[in-house]
């Protein structure tokens, strides 16, 4: 009997630890989302222990849910909350979840620097993609003393980004972003491409400034570097680059499809048939290819060039007015055949 016993005492004791291994594995181990992909949680510096619950909840199964809440509620998670971008791997328990964010251990964001004609446009991409006020930014940006801190001013801080694809944390300050494009920058411009730069008598910001007219001028990288030759050889002469993208940046009129006379008076430094030499920053970041078409450009004497009546995005060249006005002439004809104002 006292055998029996002990037979059953051991099995309900066998059974019991069974139970308990088993609950806390659903409780802590088993997969807390319900996702068959990777989710995200976004936790910002305005959530609390239950808003990050409410985050979390859509996407959680029940029972790891109540282990992930154990877990905060008796850790003091609630007054050490770490905000950031927060990966939940499917089969990721409860436990493995809560320690990365009690510890803070998030998951970056693939940011794209995109090439936009203005600030407001970059700070409104940049809040989109990070944990950044897109008023904050744009207001630093268009500070001269900020701009200032990282050897800029407010017409050429655009030069700085870079348009690659940079892993950065998505709770990432404006301050460690700058310290960030800055480095980029660095890497970007290394001794080759400031050979060149250098070779033509320019800095890489002005190298960049002529690469924002170029990029406004044709998306066909394949003739940026013969349409920087036309500009390069233009600012050797003396003679004004103008260059119709600048008066649209002067008008803040991007929808423009003509540039008619009557605007070319228009009194900007951006307008640069008014101005001799360069504007005063580049009038949209820059793309990769286009500073590398100004820093390679074709070895020409074409001082002129015109939309080819084609629509086809690229451009007659001319080396005098006098050719320059008849490749005028056939592209206005196509303007007005077309209807275009």
């Amino acid at each position: 009997m006292k055998r029996i016993n002990a037979k059953i005492y051991l099995w309900g004791s066998a059974a019991v630890v069974l139970l308990i291994a088993g609950f806390t594995y659903c409780y802590l181990f088993s997969g807390l989302s319900k996702s068959a992909k990777t989710e995200y949680v976004y936790i910002d510096s305005d959530d609390t222990q239950d808003s990050v619950f409410s985050k979390i909840h859509p996407i959680a199964n029940a029972i790891p849910m109540s282990g992930f809440s154990t877990l905060a509620r008796h850790s003091g998670y609630a007054d050490h909350i770490r905000t950031g971008r927060y990966a939940i791997h499917p089969g990721e328990g409860a436990l493995m979840v809560f320690r990365h964010l009690k510890n803070g251990q998030q998951t970056p964001v693939s940011l794209t620097i995109p090439e936009v004609r203005t600030i407001d446009r970059l700070a409104g991409a940049l809040s989109r993609k990070l944990m950044l006020d897109s008023a904050d930014v744009a207001i630093h940006l268009s500070d001269s003393a900020y701009c200032a801190r990282w050897g800029y001013d407010t017409a050429t801080v655009a030069a700085l980004f870079v348009p690659n694809t940079y892993d950065i944390y998505w709770n990432v300050g404006l301050d460690r972003l700058m310290e960030r494009m800055e480095k980029e920058n660095q890497k970007f411009w290394n001794d080759e491409r400031r050979g060149k730069a250098e070779a033509m008598g320019m800095t890489p910001v002005e190298v960049a400034t002529m690469a924002s007219i170029i990029d406004e001028e044709t998306a066909n990288n394949a003739e940026k570097p013969m349409i920087a030759g036309m500009y390069y050889n233009r600012l050797k002469a003396g003679m004004p680059l103008q260059a119709d993208p600048t008066i649209k940046f002067a008008l803040k009129d991007f929808a423009l499809r003509r540039i008619y006379h009557k605007l070319l008076y228009i009194d900007s430094p951006y307008n640069t048939y008014r101005y001799e030499g360069l504007p005063p920053g580049p009038i949209k970041i820059a793309s990769i290819a286009g500073i590398d078409a100004v820093l390679n450009h074709v070895e020409h004497d074409y001082l002129y060039m015109c939309a080819k009546e084609d629509f086809s995005g690229t451009h007659n060249f001319a080396r005098t007015y006098q050719e320059h006005l008849q490749n005028a002439a056939r592209y206005t004809k196509a303007l007005n055949e077309r209807g275009i104002k």
